[in-house]
């Protein structure tokens, strides 16, 4: 299925979900309706969402708890994005301004804090204990992550299993939860809850592999921020772990210079070496590999429309170009 089919399929669900999130967003201070709406309507997939409504629809889920998780999940993933920014000193996300380019750091930060708060206020009103204590686990799970990569920036020692732990952390545990979440609302079986936790995990591996790919691959204006801009900030991401790896000492000096230091002074050298050294086949073969696991977690479910929009995203994850 094309990503406009996997869309068209949930459409109605979506509308639902847009609507609601407007709803929530709103609060009688208005800065934090200028900065929530301006973050939230900028222009992102919705993936996490989607993701959710496919998995309950494909479970056979007809109530109507599905539309506030997945607006619940939006509302954690803006409000990493939020925090995101601010500690990235970004200016540029999906092509826009950020937020805290636009009204600071200290209102991006506490509408982040709004947003998280909000989410819990949401999911409280659902009444689950164990739909909290998923999307509490997740929540701390993302901030952990966020700590590791900061961890890890400028230090141009940074392994590839300390990387897989920060994107598996920072950026799959929502995807994972927003899926497993879609097969307990649906009262699942053990094994499609686990089947489930799996395909979201591997698929948020596989989506954020094909971002690190992107940050040196993709159009500046397709892909909505600048290209280079994860070297810039100092991030060792998996390009760059696999051409040290692989490159010669000159090579392996440039890149740890250019981790340590931040900055693009020396893009083109470094470009050229991770050309150089298939770093980016590699990454890409990696995140193929995690799409193939993902779909391979759902062998089992019945066969549906829904199962196959799963199928699509997970392709999807890998073949986008933005």
């Amino acid at each position: 299925m094309t990503a406009d089919e996997i869309y068209s399929l949930i459409q109605p669900d979506m509308d639902r979900v847009n609507a609601r999130i407007q709803e929530k967003l709103h609060s009688e201070v208005v800065l934090i309706n200028q900065i929530g709406a301006y973050i939230v309507n900028s222009g992102g997939k919705r993936l996490r969402p989607i993701i959710h409504l496919i998995s309950a629809r494909a479970f056979g889920y007809d109530g109507d708890r599905h539309i506030d998780l997945a607006a619940i999940v939006e509302f954690i993933h803006t409000a990493t994005l939020l925090h995101d920014d601010v500690v990235d000193a970004s200016e540029l996300r999906r092509g826009e301004a950020t937020a805290n380019h636009l009204w600071g750091n200290e209102a991006s930060v506490l509408v982040g804090d709004f947003l998280y708060s909000r989410a819990f206020q949401m999911m409280v009103d659902i009444g689950s204990m164990k739909v909290m204590d998923i999307l509490a686990d997740a929540t701390n799970t993302i901030a952990e992550g966020e700590v590791l990569q900061l961890l890890n920036c400028h230090d141009p020692d940074t392994t590839e299993e300390r990387y897989l732990e920060v994107i598996h952390n920072k950026t799959a545990k929502l995807f994972e939860s927003a899926a497993r979440l879609g097969a307990v609302i649906s009262e699942g079986s053990d094994a499609q809850e686990a089947a489930m936790t799996a395909y979201g995990m591997h698929l948020g591996c596989a989506f954020q592999l094909i971002d690190d790919v992107l940050d040196y691959t993709a159009d500046s204006g397709e892909l909505g921020k600048n290209v280079g801009d994860d070297l810039a900030e100092g991030k060792p991401t998996l390009p760059l772990i696999h051409a040290m790896r692989e490159g010669t000492a000159a090579q392996r000096d440039l890149i740890r210079g250019a981790i340590e230091k931040g900055g693009l002074e020396r893009i083109d050298e470094i470009l050229a070496a991770i050309e150089s050294t298939g770093a980016i086949d590699y990454t890409a073969r990696c995140a193929r590999a995690e799409a193939d696991q993902a779909i391979a977690a759902i062998h089992d479910l019945p066969d549906s429309r829904y199962r196959d929009a799963l199928v699509g995203l997970a392709r999807f994850a890998v073949d986008r170009t933005y």
